[in-house]
């Protein structure tokens, strides 16, 4: 089989860390999240605790609310004032992804994976949901939360996903036509996910 990248988006408490986790298992390739902040570092030079930092204190402000910075490849040069800008640590992610791409088979969750990579004709792009209740449940008992608190972790969470996306690729986060499967992981449950992707990518990849 080619080589091919997976790029699963996913709602909060749907299970798509987990079903990447076991795409990964089955293909026996690399899954990666925020593994790619290590790698970034490495590439750009920037302090990995930048990346971290960036990652979390976004959630925090109005920067996805109030604009939008449409990616678009470039890299900004280290001379300049906004090289360890949000926008700038944000492309050199895309970087990384872009380069593995050309070599090796993975699976990525989040990083509007799907955006970055979608001049690639190997790459899969997959959204992955579950009702109210189901999330609540599953981020109840992976954060050990009381359902009230997961509840609003899960709004919080779907809110800086949707928000994030936007920003960066000017699209709906959850319009399906950014997608090529859409999946309830609460209908299927989370084996017969993997075993439909799995189906799809055979299919695809040839």
């Amino acid at each position: 089989m080619e080589k091919f990248v997976l790029a699963i988006t996913r709602t909060c408490g749907s299970g798509g860390t987990t079903i990447g986790s076991m795409l990964a298992k089955e293909y026996q390739i690399g899954l990666y999240d925020r593994q790619l902040m290590s790698l970034a570092s490495e590439d750009s030079g920037i302090s990995e605790a930048l990346f971290a930092s960036a990652d979390e204190s976004v959630k925090n402000t109005l920067l996805y609310k109030v604009s939008k910075k449409v990616y678009n490849g470039e890299l900004i040069p280290p001379e300049s004032g906004n090289f360890t800008s949000d926008n700038n640590l944000f492309n050199y992610q895309a970087k990384i992804l872009k380069e593995m791409a050309r070599t090796d088979s993975y699976v990525v969750i989040g990083r509007a994976a799907d955006f970055i990579l979608q001049d690639d004709p190997n790459m899969i792009s997959i959204f992955l949901h579950a009702d109210k209740e189901a999330s609540v449940r599953h981020i109840m008992e992976e954060k050990d939360l009381t359902e009230k608190q997961a509840e609003k972790y899960r709004k919080k969470m779907d809110r800086y996903r949707s928000q994030y996306y936007k920003y960066h690729t000017g699209k709906v986060w959850r319009c399906p036509d950014n997608y090529d499967l859409c999946l309830d992981t609460e209908k299927l449950g989370y084996e017969d996910c993997v075993k439909l992707i799995m189906e799809y990518v055979a299919m695809r990849i040839k």
